[in-house]
């Protein structure tokens, strides 16, 4: 695994995670405002940036990315880690708060995938909107954003190339990367893709929108077949969790665009079923009933929510989130 660190070895230690379709090239925008007395160490998941594709096993959720990473809070035998994951980053953190609640002194999810998952499910408890999860796993990526990135795609004529997607999708509409753009998009194109990767494979199903999750590969991971994290709520250690997410965020929302029951609810995929049957997933509203009962069961945590701002808060107002990451360390 491709690992990067910066800052002393004794300093306080910090674990970035990153997202899906990105890598520790990421986190840079937010590194550069970081103390430098800190200790950063940043991964790239397996099949993501220089780390090589493995293969993953979706029958075991994030595991497969918690369990690469574990290792890392080994490193620091004498101190808790504070733990930082975005997007689908933020399962794997809490996957590891699961199963190594006793490493880790803190935990900021940074617009963090549902802990029921995503996509399939339709009410606060994560409820299966389906028996088979239809609608999610491998087979809900758009094939030609697929298409593009294994073809390393680096221009902006198709509706679904790289770029396209992460200034539609990444911010905030409108938002300038600047200087980061191109780095940025790296991180996008390393991005290992395939049946075994990203994004997975998939399974047909008698259920809209015909498409079942499969047993392998990222989107799978995801799916509410193979992952629930809900369990963070009966922990007998509960450190400290800082949720922090923007108010235009469009792929973990209420009403998310990479959710194919509110695509199908805009008339986008054809064939939707109706709210009844196959209502969006309430993503948002999902994690928030999660960490309430994480708090009411002796935890702590509070919610941080930046105006105009989209999925990625770190490189939107990394000064802001800075000074949130700064508090949570407490260093």
């Amino acid at each position: 695994m491709h690992v990067t660190s910066r800052g002393p070895e004794s300093g306080p230690a910090v674990l970035l995670i990153h997202g899906n379709c990105s890598s520790s090239g990421f986190w840079e925008p937010l590194i550069r405002h970081l103390p430098p007395h800190w200790r950063i160490v940043a991964p790239d998941l397996r099949g993501y940036g220089a780390s090589p594709a493995l293969g993953i096993d979706a029958t075991r959720g994030l595991r497969d990315f918690a369990d690469d990473v574990a290792p890392l809070l080994s490193d620091f035998p004498d101190r808790p880690v504070t733990v930082v994951g975005h997007s689908m980053g933020g399962g794997v953190a809490l996957q590891l708060l699961l199963d190594h609640p006793d490493r880790i002194g803190a935990l900021v999810l940074e617009a963090p995938v549902s802990p029921y998952g995503f996509g399939g499910t339709r009410d606060l408890d994560g409820t299966p909107t389906t028996p088979d999860f239809a609608g999610t796993g491998g087979g809900s990526a758009n094939p030609d954003f697929v298409r593009l990135l294994a073809a390393q795609d680096r221009g902006t004529q198709e509706q679904a190339s790289p770029r396209n997607v992460m200034h539609a999708f990444y911010a905030a509409p409108g938002f300038d990367f600047g200087a980061d753009e191109e780095l940025l998009l790296d991180t996008m194109l390393s991005t290992a893709t395939g049946e075994d990767q990203y994004p997975g494979d998939g399974t047909a199903s008698e259920n809209w929108p015909g498409t079942a999750p499969g047993t392998r590969g990222v989107l799978n991971t995801m799916s509410p077949r193979w992952l629930n994290l809900s369990g963070i709520v009966d922990l007998p250690a509960k450190p400290p969790i800082t949720w922090i997410r923007g108010d235009q965020d469009a792929i973990v929302s209420d009403a998310s665009f990479f959710d194919l029951a509110q695509l199908g609810k805009l008339g986008l995929v054809p064939g939707w079923p109706g709210e009844r049957e196959c209502p969006p997933q309430p993503m948002v509203g999902q994690t928030r009933a999660v960490l309430e009962r994480y708090r009411g069961k002796g935890g702590e945590f509070r919610e941080i929510v930046y105006e105009g701002v989209g999925h990625s808060p770190h490189v939107e107002r990394p000064e802001q989130f800075a000074a949130a990451l700064r508090e949570a360390v407490g260093s």
